[in-house]
């Protein structure tokens, strides 16, 4: 948790007053029994047989009940404040720990992300960051307050009769040897509990993003067969951990209340020996009282602290984390090499093989191409062949494993992500759009684009006529664009990445749902761009390596193929295959 103290800075000020009003109404409930004890003994006088007060003094009785009274008062007001001052405390510090959360995750790579997990990233910024908050208010509140008070009852006991208060001494040792064991046992048991409720959101998420699939596949039964087993074992263990920290309230109570017993026992024999007052034994038993109230305060405290500490311990592995993205200083040598009228190439894969991290074998194997300004490249090959890894290299997801990835002679490793990432315009497989509106997701490529811009960059793509048909750019976007068809949503993508006018355009398998007139179209209007930017066109369609200057064949990782569509029907067996599978039927004619 040494970490998360930083996220105190900003309320230093609520942090330190929440526990000092705390204090002040605990130090005015200390004085209650010593207020009572003094009715008694100097109130009320000697007690007569037949339940009397003859030696009364009706006028003390008074002033120290309104005594009792401002106590109660003053302490009301320093329990509201304490409890304001911890709340916005507590709100503060752990909305401060979800956006460095938020940010830590922008700043994770992809292999960063792809280990910790969509549900457990889930998890962190909602019911960890919830269960922090929680502990750190009853911390503010209780931390301080409740030790105050168990001890400073001890002390004004050992004020009072100092036999009587050996009782307080024995008792308080006691309980916190079994606070302490029970505290220590549950933490890790609270951390596992925490990591089975990862796989319940990993459910619940799985199966809201894929309804449709599960429905069409008759799997409802099964996925809630597994939901149930994954939310039985958070259940057991929430189950298991809860008895065992279920223990502190009734041994509380047990261990107290035979203290009690033997305080009200040992101060009957000191008041028939007249060692102590009727009234000191009362105060004895009301210090009493408060121990155990405050034991029992402090053992909830204990149990939430609990599992805010391992809540806290599992968002602090997150933010301990740094990105694995490797960069190479500025000015480190070898990060550029001139280029020669020869050698004028603005993209160069050198090389190249990459490894998931956690992979058996290389996504990408000795790739080894080059690009010049204003080429469109086409790549190809089966599912899983490396496609859209090879593209992900470009931009800097992710770091490869041999080799290197040069952008103008430049190695993506030697600049700044953000200012290489500005250079590139990337539609994803996944058409992703935010809700809003069609103009606020349009000027995700470029913040400042009139609107001129952006419906010229809709005219390239053919989402012109969607947004017509939506009633303008203010058309709303619902979350996920799903009030927008597939081909919709591509279009608009591609839209989104050319607004900014890139010197990298990645296209990667980004006309899938588009129909081939719209898809030849859309080729036709990039073939005209005014500028010339590197175009890479990922597709497993053939039809969309017309017109590229030079096509890379992808089988297993490795190129297989690199020239243009009628080398590679002369040259590459995978490429003709694909090809073939295409456009010809099973007796080798054209396929209509």
């Amino acid at each position: 948790m040494k970490k998360l103290l930083s996220y105190f800075g900003p309320y230093k000020v609520q942090s330190v007053l929440g526990p000092l009003f705390k204090l002040l109404e605990a130090t005015f409930e200390l004085l209650v029994p010593v207020i009572v004890s003094l009715i008694v003994d100097r109130g009320l006088g000697q007690r007569a047989a037949d339940f009397t007060y003859p030696d009364a003094d009706r006028g003390y009785i008074v002033r120290m009940s309104l005594v009792l009274v401002a106590f109660g008062l003053v302490g009301l007001v320093c329990a509201v404040t304490a409890q304001y001052f911890a709340a916005k405390a507590a709100a503060g510090v752990s909305a401060g720990v979800r956006s460095a959360l938020f940010a830590k995750l922008q700043s994770l790579s992809y292999s960063d992300l792809d280990g910790l997990g969509t549900a457990a990233m889930l998890t962190r910024m909602t019911g960890d960051v919830n269960q922090l908050q929680s502990g750190i208010n009853m911390a503010l509140r209780l931390f301080l307050r409740s030790p105050f008070i168990v001890f400073g009852a001890m002390i004004m006991a050992f004020t009072i009769d100092v036999p009587s208060a050996g009782i307080f001494a024995g008792v308080i040792l006691l309980l916190s040897v079994a606070v302490f064991v029970i505290m220590f046992v549950c933490m890790p048991l609270y951390k596992k509990s925490q990591a089975r409720l990862d796989k319940v959101t990993l459910s619940a998420r799985e199966n809201l993003a894929g309804a449709r699939v599960l429905r069409a596949f008759c799997k409802e039964e099964d996925e809630r067969r597994l939901f149930s087993e994954r939310n039985g074992a958070y259940t057991a263990s929430q189950k298991f951990v809860g008895k065992i920290s279920a223990l502190m309230n009734p041994l509380t109570y047990a261990i107290l209340n035979a203290a009690v017993i033997l305080l009200l026992y040992v101060g009957a024999i000191r008041v028939d020996s007249g060692s102590i007052s009727q009234g000191n034994v009362l105060a004895l038993y009301n210090l009493m009282s408060q121990i155990l109230v405050e034991l029992i305060k402090l053992a909830n405290l204990i149990v939430t602290v609990s599992r805010a500490a391992a809540c806290g311990s599992r968002i602090e592995n997150v933010l301990a984390m740094q990105p694995s993205l490797e960069l190479f200083p500025e000015g480190k040598e070898g990060d550029r090499v001139e280029t020669t009228e020869k050698d004028d190439a603005f993209i160069r894969f050198d090389g190249v093989s990459m490894r998931y991290r956690g992979g058996g074998g290389n996504a990408l194997t000795d790739i080894d191409f080059s690009v010049k300004k204003g080429e469109t490249v086409g790549v190809i090959g089966g599912t899983g062949s490396g496609k859209t890894t090879l593209v992900n290299l470009l931009p800097h997801f992710y770091d490869v494993t041999e080799g290197s990835v040069k952008v103008e002679g430049k190695d993506v490793r030697a600049y700044d992500p953000a200012a290489l990432r500005a250079r590139i315009g990337i539609v994803p497989q996944k058409a992703v759009l935010f809700k809003g509106t069609i103009r606020e997701n349009l000027r995700w490529g470029k913040a400042d684009a009139t609107d001129e811009e952006l419906m010229e960059a809709a005219r390239i793509a053919q989402a012109d006529k969607v947004i017509e048909g939506k009633g303008g750019l203010d058309a709303a976007v619902e979350q996920g664009g799903r009030n927008f068809s597939g081909g919709q949503r591509q279009r608009l993508t591609i839209a989104r990445a050319l607004v900014r006018r890139p010197d990298i355009l990645i296209l990667d398998d980004s006309a899938s749902a588009l129909d081939y007139a719209t898809d030849a179209a859309l080729r036709r209007a990039l073939r005209s761009l005014d500028y010339d930017p590197a175009v890479f066109v990922v597709s497993q369609r053939t039809s969309a390596m017309h017109g590229a200057d030079k096509i890379v064949v992808l089988d297993e990782g490795r190129a297989v193929g690199i020239g243009t569509h009628e080398q590679l029907l002369e040259n590459c067996a995978v490429y003709r295959e694909i090809y073939d599978s295409q456009y010809k039927t099973e007796d080798g004619e054209a396929a209509s």
